[in-house]
């Protein structure tokens, strides 16, 4: 396969990831803020530092309010990362491609686009109550997700497809993870208070975990929550969960045994995998869960920095065959 035709598939799907989470993230904390109503529940500024734009949210001079944060990162074409940005990145990429893919999922993208950008010439409408649009968001996303399970063929270009969205789905996890324990609480006396479980609870519904949670451990127990977000083997969306299928891609797109690596990627993958999958959610909380959630961003960061020197650059990086 050619590398800007992997680069288009990957990165058009970590897009359609990207902004399905945003949306996600928004649709929750809209109905968090009415299920706790008042000015200090209003905590919206925390889910632009989730996304990592925190410098360019503070240079654009965006009003630090519920309308403003919804609109810089669902509607602002300048904005990287908002839903439109992203969609339209989506959409770019997926044009180059078009005889890569299958036609319904290249219509349904072109569709999904055109949606996101007339919302948001009518964005005004939709700041004060976001749950259609984050909803449509959700829903366009998984039909797409579904049309490439079902139309595409399960080659490269479909383990292309699963790793870009596997990656971002395990980053944008920790992400929200990180962000809820350090940032969301108004005062560390409300750790433990009902306001606490709410926002644990707000957490599980962004990442669609709480059903899976509550059949799994019952009721909200921070510790619980994180192992599960963070460690469990058996969860589609826990980051190690994720990143293992991950691995799973590289392997089948390079062909190297699942123990050994070819190149940096399944090297920088496979310590990572590792290192999670032999972690605690004592030793989580012993190093510290910000502390824990930073490195692991920073590595999964690596990964896909490894990934583009491996499979995308113009001159491949390649290792020596080695055991992990």
């Amino acid at each position: 396969m050619l590398s800007r035709v992997a680069d288009a598939i990957y990165w058009m799907s970590r897009y359609l990831e990207r902004a399905e989470n945003i949306a996600r993230f928004i649709d929750v904390n809209w109905h968090l803020t009415l299920d706790t109503p008042g000015a200090t529940t209003e905590q919206w500024t925390p889910l632009v530092r989730a996304m990592g734009d925190w410098d360019t949210f503070i240079e654009k001079g965006t009003p630090q309010d519920r309308s403003g944060v919804i609109r810089f990162l669902a509607f602002d074409p300048a904005s990287p990362n908002s839903i439109v940005s992203c969609l339209a990145h989506a959409r770019d990429n997926a044009r180059t491609i078009r005889e890569i893919i299958p036609t319904e999922m290249w219509e349904q993208i072109n569709t999904f686009y055109h949606l996101a950008r007339d919302a948001s010439a009518r964005c005004e409408a939709l700041l004060a109550n976001p749950y259609q649009f984050c909803d449509e968001v959700k829903r366009r996303d998984l039909t797409i997700s579904g049309i490439a399970g079902d139309a595409m063929s399960h080659d490269e270009a479909w383990d292309f497809f699963r790793l870009g969205k596997l990656l971002e789905r395990a980053d944008k996890t920790s992400r929200i993870l990180d962000v809820k324990y350090f940032i969301l609480l108004p005062h560390p006396t409300d750790v433990g208070s009902n306001l606490d479980y709410v926002q644990w609870a707000a957490l599980l519904k962004a990442i669609s975990a709480l059903e899976a949670y509550r059949r799994r451990h019952g009721r909200i127990q921070p510790d619980r929550i994180v192992e599960f977000l963070l460690l469990d083997h058996d969860f589609p969306r826990s980051v190690l969960c994720g990143l293992t299928k991950a691995q799973e891609c590289l392997h089948a797109i390079t062909g190297t045994r699942m123990g050994y690596f070819s190149n940096p990627a399944e090297k920088r993958l496979g310590h990572l995998c590792s290192d999670l999958a032999y972690s605690s959610v004592d030793e989580v909380f012993a190093g510290g869960l910000h502390e824990f959630t930073d490195n692991l961003q920073t590595r999964m960061n690596q990964v896909d920095e490894a990934c583009y020197a491996t499979f995308f650059s113009v001159f491949p990086a390649i290792d020596g065959v080695g055991q992990q």
